[in-house]
């Protein structure tokens, strides 16, 4: 009896987990996309959701710092983003779907690096291979 109480348990807890470990991409307005240029202050290549750092000179010299929404690192490594392709001081052109509450925050759509575009959203894509 003990065992199947465990190990109802056990698959209980294994079958919920994902329910808790979602997050909601509720606050960015997916209507409009944003495109600033500026340099990484830092990548944060963790889970579940990565944040690419940058900073924004504004045209009064100020600096804005923005975060942009990322998923996570096998989500990105699928895509071809790598933990050390944003070090610090890169000069980088991002687009990013905004927060809605207007922080300086987004959902990172692309990014543009030495010429090179960077989609997250590859991650998700289907190989035509793989069908």
């Amino acid at each position: 009896m003990k065992k199947k109480i465990f190990t109802g348990l056990v698959l209980l807890s294994l079958f919920s987990m994902p329910g808790f470990a979602h997050h909601s991409g509720a606050m960015f307005d997916y209507s409009q996309l944003i495109e600033v240029t500026g340099v990484v202050k830092q990548f944060q290549y963790t889970n579940p959701h990565s944040w690419l750092i940058v900073d924004v000179t504004n045209e009064d010299g100020s600096v804005t710092t923005w975060g942009f929404e990322a998923e996570g690192p096998s989500s990105l490594m699928r895509a071809g983003i790598r933990r050390g392709d944003l070090p610090p001081g890169t000069p980088i052109t991002i687009r990013g779907n905004p927060i809605s509450d207007g922080r300086p925050a987004a959902a990172w759509f692309d990014a543009v690096i030495n010429g090179e575009t960077m989609n997250p959203g590859n991650g998700f894509a289907i190989n035509p291979a793989d069908e």
